[in-house]
């Protein structure tokens, strides 16, 4: 099988290797279709091995989405059949062969099947991103959910949290381009802000942008930030409860979200796709920017 990794020094390389002896508790997954995330990009460029979350110089695989067809089957899985067309996410960096991969092991705790009438390509972009939005939101009170603000709400995460907010039965405002206006509108924003306000005025923000200071200096004092990068949120200020979610694989949740996918609850996004051997082209173009939806790998 062919897999793409990386060493961490803006390398990506295609290796053959054989296909991973599956174990107890673990699917063998033959990937139909990997989304490529902007933390793909990070583990190119050595932001992980840096931080010491992989090993200095280590051979570590891409790819955190996946969708493809289970080919088989370890001890203890149950549920799970061969030939069931499924999505997951890859939780953890130091793995080698990834979803950037002609198969893949999942934990079976990690798989959702994808219902009908949704394709891999659209499966494959679910899993990380609305995961990490709904985790972000339990973090959420519900006393404090009616006035919540949602930075980069257009963007990968931004967008599911504001669809599952309103799920949620919550006030959101919605902070994005204008450009975006119509998408969050559909996605059920309640109010759409282009500038974060001079003064506090929310009890709640989910920082899906990454914005930090200034996203925290629109909370009241008392209220809540939610981030979405463990270890990079501001200090806690003016008796702000600052916290981060730190998203896992959940196949359970993830077969809820796939279901609101394939009804058309919730909004899937594909900015284009690559055949897996252009994975440095596909990272380039999420490199780029201004671009909505998710690039994805054919293998």
């Amino acid at each position: 099988m062919r897999a793409i990794v990386t060493t961490g020094q803006n390398d990506l390389h295609i290796i053959e290797i054989p296909l991973p002896a599956i174990g107890p508790g673990q699917v063998l997954v033959r990937i139909e279709a990997a989304a490529v995330n902007p933390v793909d990009i990070g583990t190119r460029l050595g932001v992980f091995h840096q931080a010491g979350m992989i090993a200095a110089g280590a051979t570590t695989g891409l790819g955190w989405d996946l969708a493809g067809t289970v080919d088989s089957i370890g001890p203890d899985v149950q549920d799970i059949r061969v030939g069931d067309r499924v999505a997951a996410v890859l939780s953890g960096f130091d793995i080698p062969p990834r979803a950037y991969a002609d198969y893949a092991l999942v934990p079976a705790a990690a798989v959702a099947r994808i219902p009908d009438g949704l394709i891999a390509i659209d499966a494959a972009t679910i899993p990380l991103n609305a995961l990490t939005a709904a985790q972000a939101l339990d973090l959420i009170t519900p006393e404090s959910a009616n006035n919540l603000l949602i930075t980069g709400a257009a963007g990968a995460v931004g967008g599911f949290a504001v669809t599952l907010a309103r799920k949620n039965g919550w006030r959101t405002t919605a902070h994005a381009r204008q450009a975006d206006t119509e998408f969050l509108r559909q996605a059920g924003a309640d109010e759409i802000i282009t500038d974060l306000p001079d003064a506090p005025r929310f009890d709640t923000v989910l920082d899906a942008a990454g914005l930090g200071n200034p996203a925290l200096d629109t909370v009241r004092d008392g209220g809540s930030y939610v981030g979405v990068t463990p270890g990079a949120t501001p200090p806690e200020q003016r008796g702000i409860t600052v916290t981060a979610v730190s998203s896992h694989h959940d196949g359970a949740r993830l077969a809820e979200l796939l279901k609101m996918a394939a009804t058309g609850d919730l909004a899937v996004r594909v900015a284009g796709t690559l055949p897996l051997a252009d994975a440095a082209q596909a990272q380039a173009n999420v490199q780029k920017g201004g671009q909505r939806g998710r690039w994805v790998l054919l293998p």
